[in-house]
């Protein structure tokens, strides 16, 4: 493991700026986001032939979430092997059981729980949580 100081200015990230998924249907990935968790469109794009092929939603009035059409069925990463693991959704701690019920009305299972956040699968098979970190249920 290297030591690093502090970046020399410019070579610093500031923040997220988007979050990607690869979908095989746009549409009920689109419908799924949109519905469960209240995300609005910020931009569709289309590719060369006109068809949907990305929409963006916005997670915040700065960080989006893109759903990008996947071209090809794939190999799907193992549960534990390495990769990226799961995109976390900023809750209120007040709010965990508000969004168990919604979950379950929706019938989106939870696959999983911490004394921080409440784990469920998108359409996709894609790793979701709901997070109030640092505040314990």
């Amino acid at each position: 493991m290297t030591r690093a100081g502090p970046a020399p200015a410019g070579r610093r990230v500031r923040g997220v700026h988007h979050l990607a998924v690869l979908v095989r249907d746009l549409g009920r990935a689109e419908r799924f986001y949109r519905r469960l968790f209240g995300l609005r469109v910020v931009k569709r794009w289309q590719d060369e032939r006109g068809r949907p092929r990305s929409v963006w939603l916005a997670l915040d009035d700065r960080v989006f979430f893109a759903l990008e059409r996947a071209e090809r069925p794939g190999p799907r990463r193992a549960p534990l092997a390495p990769g990226w693991h799961c995109v976390a959704l900023a809750i209120g701690r007040r709010e965990r059981e508000l969004w168990r019920r919604r979950l379950a009305r929706a019938r989106v299972e939870v696959e999983r729980e911490t004394a921080y956040t409440l784990f469920v699968r998108d359409p996709d098979g894609n790793l979701l949580g709901l997070s109030h970190y640092p505040e314990p249920a």
